[in-house]
């Protein structure tokens, strides 16, 4: 007898990385914040795809991008011929042919090989913190694309999808660096400039630096002077890392990296929405720390996308501490520049897990 994954109301959706109409590895957790509905159809020349494709997209008022998004997973490579486009916002398409979401959903029986033998059609509908509202099996008489749509239409704002307006699982600490400490580096960034910092994805079983201009516009820094270290290891270990233990039972002892960064209006700068920890490279991190350095701009806040649209902006010199498991972004640059100290920290266990994985890394390379 098969048998499926089953997922319940208030589980975690699984996490996955398919190729799609517009993306060769489109990872569904970064699309977290607001509603997602996913729509497993198997192919398009199945009988009971076009009623509900034909449904939701005529849904633009539910699938703007802003209070839900919407996914058709295809597991027929024959769709990959242009009959199936994006349609932005609200509407993407996913191919799952080795049925990799498939499975995690309990669309297709653990036993299953490519063949897709035992294939079951369902949507599958998630709140912005990507846990299951609900799964509803296709019906020969098309009843669940109303019922569907109509669980869809009964939530709340995003913001509001818990009943309560939620608090990121932050840290939001003032006077972490002096101000002096603070211009100096701004000075040493000045002095030396920064180079293209990318973004680190899988591929395979290798960790890529991929420079990608539309997810992320950003130049670095390397501190190397030992006194400026010294100084930032004093204050981080002093002002932080309490925090940290206290709040998350935690205890750092590592930390990587020594980077200003430049967020510049003039050359649209930003971070799309991203988690700091999901490749080998970069498994190891644990906590993110980003500190201001000044204030004179506009826009590049830091926000959590799963838990509100609200962005942060810390005084020169505060810190926003966070999990590098949370979905976060930084909001375009609008004026000046957003200078930032950005650290890693973690333990000595995840020592060995970098240590483990650093022959994973490949060197950044340009993309588009």
């Amino acid at each position: 007898m098969l048998s499926y994954i089953q997922i319940t109301a208030g589980e975690p959706a699984p996490w996955f990385t398919l190729p799609s109409a517009g993306s060769p590895a489109y990872a569904i957790d970064t699309a977290a914040g607001r509603y997602l509905l996913l729509c497993f159809f198997g192919s398009t020349s199945s009988p009971h795809c076009a009623s509900r494709l034909k449904a939701v997209l005529a849904r633009t008022d539910l699938f703007d991008d802003s209070f839900a998004a919407f996914f058709g997973v295809s597991a027929d490579p024959r769709d990959q011929d242009g009959r199936l486009q994006n349609r932005l916002p609200g509407y993407r398409f996913l191919w799952d042919t080795d049925l990799t979401a498939a499975k995690l959903y309990g669309v297709a029986p653990r036993e299953t090989g490519r063949s897709g033998a035992g294939l079951r059609s369902l949507w599958a509908l998630m709140d912005p913190t990507m846990r299951m509202i609900a799964t509803v099996p296709f019906e020969q008489d098309g009843s669940d694309i109303q019922r569907i749509l109509g669980i869809l239409e009964n939530q709340p704002a995003p913001d509001r999808f818990a009943g309560m307006r939620l608090q990121a699982p932050i840290l939001c600490l003032p006077r972490v660096f002096e101000p002096d400490l603070c211009e100096e580096l701004i000075a040493t960034y000045e002095a030396w400039g920064g180079e293209l910092s990318g973004t680190m994805r899988q591929v395979g079983t290798r960790t890529v630096g991929i420079n990608d201009l539309k997810f992320k516009s950003r130049r670095d820094c390397d501190i190397t002077d030992q006194a400026v270290i010294g100084r930032i290891q004093t204050a981080i270990s002093r002002r932080v890392l309490p925090e940290i233990r206290k709040a998350h039972q935690f205890i750092a002892t590592r930390m990587e990296r020594y980077i200003v960064s430049c967020y510049d209006a003039a050359e649209g700068g930003h971070f799309s929405p991203h988690r700091d920890n999901t490749t080998s490279g970069t498994a190891h991190r644990r906590f993110a720390i980003s500190i201001n350095l000044n204030s004179d701009f506009d826009g590049g806040e830091v926000s959590f996308p799963e838990y509100g649209p609200d962005g942060l902006k810390a005084p020169p010199g505060g810190a926003v501490v966070f999990s590098c498991s949370l979905l976060h972004r930084v909001s375009p640059v609008t004026r000046g520049r957003r200078y930032a100290f950005l650290p890693f920290v973690y333990d000595d266990e995840a020592a060995k897990l970098r240590e483990a994985n650093k022959t994973s890394i490949v060197p950044s390379q340009a993309q588009g």
